[in-house]
């Protein structure tokens, strides 16, 4: 799909965001107080709205994945001195891995069915998202195909036995996580693993956080177009992690899709930089962390 010549939108006033800036995916999701805070993103006006990464330009999708490739590998090399010392230091202050395994769910280029179910609202009480669901006789993320599964590296921040009651979310203060990991998710030095999914293809470096198969049929209930997110390959950052940061409650989740719709509409190179200069500053400042 090609974009005509992009420009900055007016922030909104009166409570009101401009007509025509969004496409149907965003419209009635994006409220006003998150377009002021994304204001400074360019906005692209397309002919139509954009689905999945099938209707970037090939422009676009080759700048994309030549800058992952030459960041991720870049980092690897001359962060590698540090990746050891933390593969250390992790293993010396809690006994473990250093390295935790997880697997996400990625890019979804599955064409929509008219009718889907899993995009039926329900009752808020009926979502258990502590529930795991690993421990059932079958497992329904091979039924339901809701994106590609792939396997997450990070950089151990729980104790070993965090999970013992099923997989959940993590909170504000969770006694789950480490002394160590504090530290590190607050200065996100535990993705940094995360550069070989960037590299393998798996992940890129600006797009939506992939989510953990556990919790996303749930979500993809509560939230209608919740999968429409993951027409993107997921990112090491992104808009909603700048914006949002880490917020897991269901109107966090609500925001999150919004700023990823947003992203998809408007996902450019230009775009891109921005988002890579500003989580610099989140980095710095440890804003958004758990």
């Amino acid at each position: 799909m090609s974009s005509m010549a992009a420009g900055q939108s007016s922030v909104p006033y009166k409570g009101q965001i401009p007509p025509g800036e969004l496409s149907d995916l965003v419209n009635g999701y994006l409220d006003v107080e998150l377009w002021r805070n994304t204001s400074w993103l360019t906005r692209l006006e397309l002919e139509e709205p954009r689905v999945d990464v099938r209707n970037l330009t090939e422009r676009t999708r080759f700048m994309k994945r030549s800058l992952d490739i030459v960041v991720s590998f870049t980092m690897l090399i001359l962060l590698s001195p540090l990746l050891l010392f933390l593969v250390v230091l992790v293993k010396l202050t809690s006994p473990g891995p250093a390295i935790f395994k997880q697997t996400r769910v990625g890019l979804n280029l599955r064409n929509k069915a008219k009718s889907d179910r899993r995009q039926e609202q329900i009752d808020l009480l009926e979502l258990d998202l502590s529930s795991d669901r690993r421990v059932s006789g079958s497992d329904r993320r091979d039924e339901n195909g809701y994106g590609m599964p792939f396997t997450l590296y990070k950089f151990r921040t729980m104790t070993v036995d965090a999970e013992k009651n099923g997989a959940q979310f993590a909170v504000q203060g969770d006694p789950r996580v480490t002394r160590l990991g504090r530290f590190m998710r607050k200065t996100r030095l535990d993705e940094l693993p995360q550069l070989w999914n960037v590299l393998k293809g798996e992940m890129t470096l600006v797009g939506p956080r992939p989510e953990r198969p556990e919790f996303i049929e749930g979500l993809s209930k509560e939230i209608p177009n919740y999968i429409n997110r993951l027409g993107l390959k997921p990112g090491l950052t992104g808009v909603a992690q700048i914006v949002n940061g880490y917020d897991n409650n269901i109107e966090g989740f609500r925001r999150k899709v919004s700023l990823d719709l947003m992203y998809l509409q408007n996902c450019c190179f230009w775009n891109d930089m921005k988002i890579l200069f500003r989580t610099i500053r989140v980095i710095l400042t440890g804003s958004g962390a758990l």
